[in-house]
């Protein structure tokens, strides 16, 4: 074979190993490149916000993408076939870690693999989603954050804000786990007050605008809680909530810039934030998922939509407005 020949099939063999997650599991020895696989149910703020919170902590605790690890970024739009091609992808590519994000992504990787070190984060129930064997001590190849919200205290909220409202409405995906624990949750706790609940549900985004309408005919108020068929979908959300002059109440504070009137949740990117500083853990050896307590934000944060209370009427409390991390102007 001619010399040129052999240095094109060497380069040709090189390009192929480096591609996708790329390092073929050479994580663990000084200067080897590490690789990281983030595969992200849809795209939407909340979920958007998770990733950068994640790569930058990644970034703070010394880990960079192009210069010590790898990350190969991949979406795989609210579609169930692609979310198991990325993780048969990761795999075939031995990535050193993959972070996944929304239960959904979250099940598919860790169906597909016991061995990877998995990060997860935007998921509501780790151990209901059979992820881990418990948050203290999950037992399994997979660890991460929860985004479990203070379902209480933002029906608390909504009551707050709406206070003759009799007739609560709930919406959600139903094919959501997540979302479904959290409607169960606040369910019971509107009735123990002796409300009325209201039901509709929307298993794609097509379905969103028509259970917008539905609910919004029955209830006084809308909760929605963390879900990912619904926040895909935040301008139809609170641009029905506008035009019904619907309260809506939401657990995801990213929809409250979509025209929903308020939200005490989380801040989805200080999640994924706090969900990087436990990969750079596992990445330097110091722990692995098995034994690494699953972790939730310890604050929340307010806020607040006066554009849309001033359509709907509703006169916003000086003491919430003066708690409120954000109050959205318009």
């Amino acid at each position: 074979m001619k010399k040129g020949a052999i240095i094109l099939l060497t380069l040709v063999l090189t390009l192929g190993l480096l591609a996708g997650c790329g390092s073929g599991g050479n994580g663990g020895g000084d200067g080897e490149i590490k690789s990281i696989g983030i595969i992200q149910l849809a795209e939407h703020v909340a979920l958007d916000s998770a990733n950068e919170g994640f790569v930058d902590a990644l970034k703070d605790e010394g880990f960079i993408d192009g210069e010590n690890i790898t990350i190969d970024q991949q979406n795989a739009q609210g579609d169930q076939a692609n979310l198991n091609t990325i993780s048969q992808r990761f795999i075939s590519n031995e990535c050193d870690l993959i972070l996944a994000i929304a239960t959904p992504a979250a099940q598919a990787v860790a169906g597909a693999t016991e061995d990877i070190p998995i990060l997860v984060t935007a998921v509501t129930d780790l151990v209901e989603a059979k992820l881990v064997e418990s948050y203290e001590a999950p037992g399994t190849n997979v660890t991460g954050t929860t985004d479990m919200t203070p379902i209480e205290a933002q029906i608390d909220l909504l009551l707050e804000l709406v206070p003759e409202a009799k007739t609560i409405g709930l919406v959600y995906n139903p094919g959501e786990v997540n979302s479904q624990i959290q409607i169960d949750i606040a369910k019971a706790y509107i009735e123990s007050l002796g409300l009325t609940c209201e039901e509709a549900s929307a298993n794609t985004t097509n379905d969103v605008a028509q259970a917008m309408q539905t609910i919004c005919a029955k209830a006084d108020a809308v909760y929605l809680p963390t879900d990912n068929v619904f926040a895909t979908a935040l301008a139809t959300v609170g641009e029905i909530g506008r035009e019904t002059k619907t309260p809506i109440i939401v657990a995801d504070t990213n929809m409250v810039e979509g025209g929903a009137l308020a939200s005490e949740g989380l801040n989805y990117y200080n999640l994924g934030y706090q969900t990087g500083l436990m990969a750079a853990k596992i990445l330097r050896g110091e722990a692995e998922p098995a034994t690494m307590p699953v972790e939730k934000l310890q604050e929340t944060d307010l806020i607040i939509n006066k554009a849309t209370a001033d359509i709907l009427g509703i006169e916003i409390p000086q003491a919430l407005l003066d708690r409120a991390l954000t109050v959205i102007e318009e």
